[in-house]
């Protein structure tokens, strides 16, 4: 069978399914048939029968709008492939910009003290520990599927020789959470829920994405607010703070994190398109 006929088919059907990538997404799926890179693509002359039945599988997912990472099972994410599936949030690119700005403030401190909030898949507390080898980071997950996707991740990548990443289940808002690293930690970092309830996202996310990483309340900030008492509790004087946001929230939280009081200098950031993204702070020094 003809691969380009055939791409040029799958990427036609995607299209029509509402799929926002569907040349790339066609590619992909095909080069996870065949087991092999996205590149060998350039020099396939032929599609054997029973590839092109396992393609055709995966294309009928996809055009129902199953998430193309839970098909190939692997989400890039940074210099790292992530294992995802059902039941865990698939990373998506814009949070990369977070872990940038992350490792810059980490840049110089020999063993910095890390913790990730709400780590599902585990790709901003793995992606630290790679980047920044003498990184103590501490993931945390509340929902028990996703977990078992941090915990995989985190086996994996210290098999590889990563620094190991300490995973726990816990909520990021209970006041009981850490209380070992009160006043220690020189970083805090979150892509919390925070989608508005009733917010209209694309079916993969309304469909396959977890609710627990998802939903934040009326205006999406309620996990924020108790996000923001944990971190206090947990940063060391003039340790800092990173969370990801909705793009209609780089007015709003900004404004919750001024108006929580113990954070200065407090700044919000763009994405790579331009859009508001992730909102930064400092601890003030306590009385």
């Amino acid at each position: 069978m003809n691969p380009r006929a055939l791409l040029t088919d799958a990427a036609r059907r995607l299209a029509a399914a509402g799929v926002g990538s569907p040349r790339v997404d066609a590619e992909l799926l095909l080069a996870h048939a065949l087991g092999r890179p996205r590149t060998a693509l350039l020099t396939l002359d032929d599609v054997d029968d029973d590839v092109a039945a396992r393609f055709a599988a995966l294309l009928d997912q996809r055009a129902q709008r199953v998430p193309l990472q839970h098909l190939t099972g692997r989400a890039p994410f940074r210099h790292l492939e992530l294992a995802v599936g059902p039941g865990v949030f698939v990373p998506r690119p814009e949070t990369e910009q977070l872990v940038e700005w992350a490792l810059g403030r980490l840049a110089g401190v020999p063993e910095p003290v890390v913790v990730d909030l709400g780590s599902g898949s585990g790709a901003i507390a793995l992606s630290i520990a790679h980047e920044h080898a003498g990184a103590r980071v501490t993931a945390v997950e509340r929902d028990p599927q996703a977990l078992e996707w941090t915990r995989h991740n985190a086996v994996l990548r210290a098999g590889v020789g990563d620094r190991p990443v300490t995973v726990l289940a816990g909520d990021m808002t209970d006041a009981g959470l850490l209380t070992g690293l009160d006043g220690t930690v020189d970083l805090v970092v979150s892509n919390p829920p925070y989608v508005p309830d009733g917010a209209r996202v694309p079916r993969e996310v309304a469909d396959h994405d977890p609710p627990l990483a998802l939903w934040g309340g009326p205006d999406g900030l309620d996990v924020v607010r108790g996000l923001l008492r944990t971190a206090a509790r947990l940063l060391r004087d003039g340790g800092a703070l990173g969370i990801e946001h909705a793009d209609q929230q780089g007015g709003a939280l900004p404004a919750l994190v001024r108006a929580h009081g113990a954070f200065g200098d407090v700044a919000d950031h763009p994405d790579l398109a331009g859009r508001p993204r992730f909102t930064t702070a400092r601890r003030a020094a306590r009385d």
